[in-house]
């Protein structure tokens, strides 16, 4: 069976096996990768529309309890200025994302640096003067109890990148005290509590192998996440990968294609990282099947203090700008941005 009857066999049965997939990540070319798209964004616009829907991002704090190998906000990153936004400051960007049309807030920082209760509190404040909107949350691991109190205090979402399906892969990215098995039963226990769960890899992490990409494919065929975040690897100066080569860009787009064919309804964004590592990665994105794009409403004064990796881009634009430009670029390739909360849709897609 060659690439594209691989891909049609996917479309259909929303289902292909390892062997399968390995083949598929061994041969594909560009042919295959722009086959893919073509699928992928018809399942889209079929779900969707032209419709993208904005989440506008609030790095609230760089402190991390973690030393992951690739992240640049790591615990041993002593290069790092640390900083944590007060419960008032996150506050007012919401407020000032709200009147520029975003319906979703995504609270997003390094692991365990607020008390939950803390969290739980910022969460119900917006959710009482928004209530419209949504909040996600992208705060890590943490155990179901408090996840359980987030989730009662208003929290929609929860994006947790499982990073890699494959445990071997797992424990090369991380030190010992990381578990791989403790973070897929931190995605089982937010599914169990109602959110809208999204995992997530990136592409072309050191010693990444086409198995992991396999596995990975088929973790997100049998735990359906919500949402998939999938952006390249790009290194940072200050981590054991600093060496470490950038991720493909187009394999990252091929890989976006594959999950909106596996999964049609995913909440699919396109990265920043995507658009850090090309010019128009975050339209090729959309262009490859991703609807979910998350600009930063972070203030300007924090923002090259949250580098999870080199050269990240918009850490100089204030939030009307960055919302400005993105209406402008979606509008250059045929899509719209959306004034909604921008939930999943689980309307059935058919497409053969």
């Amino acid at each position: 069976m060659n690439n594209k009857a691989l891909i049609d066999k996917l479309n259909t049965e929303k289902h292909l096996s390892k062997d399968e997939w390995m083949t598929l990540f061994d041969t594909w070319d560009e042919d295959d990768r722009k086959y893919a798209a073509s699928i992928a964004k018809t399942i889209a616009q079929r779900i969707y529309g032209n419709k993208i829907y904005i989440r506008g991002i609030v790095e609230f704090s760089n402190i991390c309890r973690n030393d992951c190998y690739y992240c640049g906000i790591r615990r041993s990153n002593t290069d790092v200025s640390r900083y944590c936004l007060t419960e008032d400051e996150i506050l007012g960007c919401c407020d000032e994302g709200y009147g520029l049309g975003f319906r979703t807030f995504v609270l997003q920082s390094g692991e365990h640096i607020l008390k939950p209760e803390q969290v739980a509190d910022v969460v119900k404040k917006i959710k009482k003067a928004h209530p419209d909107c949504a909040v996600t949350l992208s705060l890590g691991e943490e155990e179901y109890e408090t996840y359980k109190l987030w989730r009662e205090a208003g929290a929609d979402r929860y994006l947790l990148r499982h990073e890699t399906a494959n445990e071997a892969h797992y424990k090369k990215l991380h030190p010992e005290n990381m578990s791989w098995q403790h973070r897929m039963d931190c995605l089982k226990n937010l599914k169990k509590l109602g959110y809208q769960t999204g995992a997530g890899i990136m592409v072309g992490s050191p010693y990444q192998t086409n198995e992991c990409l396999a596995d990975d494919m088929r973790f997100f065929e049998s735990f359906k996440p919500e949402m998939i975040g999938i952006g390249p690897f790009l290194p940072h100066k200050d981590t054991p990968f600093k060496d470490e080569p950038k991720g493909s860009y187009e394999l990252t787009l091929f890989l976006l294609s594959l999950c909106r064919i596996l999964l049609p309804s995913v909440l699919l964004p396109a990265t920043t990282a995507l658009g850090t590592i090309h010019l128009k990665g975050r339209e090729e994105g959309v262009l490859a099947g991703a609807n979910v794009i998350m600009p930063n409403l972070s203030p300007t004064a924090v923002r090259k203090k949250y580098m999870l990796y080199d050269n990240k881009i918009c850490t100089g634009d204030e939030s009307a700008q960055c919302r400005g430009c993105l209406e402008r670029r979606m509008k250059a390739i045929g899509y719209e941005i959306e004034i909604s909360r921008g939930d999943h849709n689980d309307k059935i897609c058919d497409i053969r």
